[in-house]
């Protein structure tokens, strides 16, 4: 009997899966190449992740989203899979990874991972069979177009980290698409067969106890069979938007390589597999209209159980924007439900981003604030690993970056690498407790004095705010699943209502720049001041 099948004939333990719990969830992400180093080779890997689980635990979190770890070529680091059913030697192997979902088990705390099923890595064994010939079992797994009459590129699509979308294959004779890397063809997912590949895939690690999938882009899916080339969007030609942009990526409307209506069917068949589980589905949502389709991915029982968006990522976190983003799902609160992060792997820290003005560096309040505001929004919190102790945007040298489009876009862009530097974990230890060798990345010397065995002693350090409200948040119901109302405000502050029972939370941040005047408090007071005054950056978190 192979592994595999031994695993899907083991009893699942369900006890941590109750219904609707990713609505009651904190997530945490980790970036397993920086968590933790657990045999000395500069690279995060599972045991390493194992080692820290206390730690998460303690923190407050009870769901684990883990990025990519199946086999690679790394090309993307990990989102490039070659098999989607092994663990890559570099994190460890599929004994480490069931030993890491038992203890994480044992402590409470539930496993998504990353399904990065768009596309694959052009080592995998699909391709390699794709691109032989095109009469094939696989021909049509893969996205084959044949070239226009003067030999260039079936359509105008772009591909997001620069040029064309179409890589030409001297062996078909034909463009294949790949919206990422040339290295990451897309797999075609109007061939059934596809689907149920991939399907198959997901019940391989359901069977091994995995809790959900966090869906990398997750509406890239399906393209237009039509090949249609995308109409331009005359906004992004303005020289504001091009000072902002690295890519001419945005010139485009994506309406016919992304976003397509057949995703939904699709969702579908997904959500109907991870019902027999009770495990959930977690999407990324990347697209101009990102809140209209992270609603509309999320509206109804049979599709995503919560996606999040870029939304929060950005420069703007002024409260009038933020009401913005938030106010769809208020008015679907009983239908849809959304997960919200400020940062993560592919944007720059909040710490280097949300910034008062005047500020380069997010004060701690301000960085509490923003704490307050996951952890009582309408939805699931997403925190994303280092949020926590307040670590910056690291500042790499070029000949230190690793991440594609960081250098094929130096200087005006310097890529993604400054927010996956290593975890610190001990001030005074070699590469801060990450490493006994040269991680793959450098250890920020900025971030030492932050490192989680310093703050984990300070009651007043960010990392003890955290903790605080994050078992407040688990102690009270009305901060997961109240109803959610705006209150009126004064400019540059967010103020909203959560209401379960005979229980009311009061909430107001301060996001502008000026001090205001507020309400007198009325109830109880859990976090801020009471004075009757926000400074840029103050908050309040009253229950009555």
């Amino acid at each position: 009997m192979s592994d595999s099948q031994t695993k899907q004939n083991s009893p699942i333990d369900l006890s941590l899966r109750p219904a609707n719990w990713y609505k009651d969830a904190v997530i945490y992400q980790v970036y397993p190449r920086s968590f933790q180093d657990s045999n000395g080779d500069g690279i995060g890997d599972l045991n390493g992740l194992a080692a820290r689980l206390g730690y998460l635990a303690e923190l407050g979190v009870d769901t684990v989203w883990i990025s990519p770890i199946f086999k690679s070529p790394m090309k993307d680091f990990g989102y490039d899979v070659s098999d989607y059913c092994d663990i890559d030697p570099i994190f460890g192997s599929l004994d480490d990874f069931d030993a890491l979902i038992a203890q994480a088990h044992g402590a409470g705390l539930r496993v998504i991972i990353d399904q990065v099923l768009s596309h694959s890595s052009d080592q995998h064994p699909w391709f390699q069979e794709s691109r032989q010939d095109r009469t094939n079992a696989k021909a049509n797994w893969y996205v084959w177009a044949d070239p226009k009459d003067d030999g260039t590129p079936p359509t105008n699509w772009l591909s997001i980290f620069g040029g064309s979308a179409w890589q030409w294959d001297t062996r078909r004779r034909q463009y294949y698409l790949h919206n990422f890397l040339k290295e990451q063809p897309d797999l075609n997912f109007h061939e059934p067969e596809v689907q149920d590949a991939l399907l198959d895939s997901m019940r391989f690690w359901l069977a091994r106890g995995v809790d959900g999938f966090r869906l990398d882009t997750a509406n890239y899916y399906f393209h237009d069979q039509k090949l249609r080339d995308n109409p331009p969007n005359i906004q992004s030609m303005t020289r504001e938007h091009q000072e902002r942009s690295h890519s001419v990526y945005d010139h485009q409307h994506h309406y016919y390589d992304k976003s397509r209506p057949e995703n939904l069917s699709w969702l579908n068949r997904m959500r109907a597999l991870c019902d027999e589980y009770q495990a959930i589905l977690l999407g990324e949502i990347g697209c101009e209209r990102q809140i209209e389709r992270m609603l509309e991915y999320t509206n109804g029982p049979d599709l995503l159980h919560t996606a999040y968006s870029f939304a929060l990522m950005g420069p703007d976190h002024s409260a009038r924007f933020i009401n913005e983003q938030l106010a769809p799902f208020v008015a679907n609160q009983a239908s849809s439900w959304p997960c919200w992060a400020t940062s993560n792997h592919d944007v720059r820290r909040t710490a280097s981003r949300w910034l008062q003005a005047g500020e380069s560096t997010a004060s701690q309040r301000s960085l509490e604030g923003y704490a307050v505001l996951l952890a009582t929004l309408l939805g699931t919190p997403c925190i994303y690993q280092g949020e926590e102790l307040g670590l910056t945007e690291a500042d790499l040298a070029f000949e230190d970056l690793v991440d594609p489009p960081g250098i094929t876009f130096w200087p005006d862009y310097k890529g993604r690498d400054g927010c996956r530097t290593p975890m610190v974990w001990r001030q005074d230890a070699p590469y801060a407790g990450f490493s006994g060798h040269k991680p793959w990345l450098p250890v920020a010397a900025e971030h030492t004095d932050k490192a989680a065995d310093l703050q984990k002693k300070a009651p007043s350090s960010l990392y003890s705010f955290y903790k605080r409200l994050l078992n407040w948040r688990q102690q009270h119901a009305v901060a997961r699943r109240g109803t959610f109302c705006f209150l009126a405000s004064e400019p540059g502050v967010i103020a909203y209502q959560r209401s379960l029972d005979d229980r009311e939370l009061v909430v107001h941040i301060n996001l502008g720049d000026t001090e205001v005047q507020v309400a007198p408090l009325h109830g109880e007071l859990q976090f801020g001041g009471d004075t009757g005054v926000l400074q840029p950056g103050d908050y309040r978190v009253a229950l009555v």
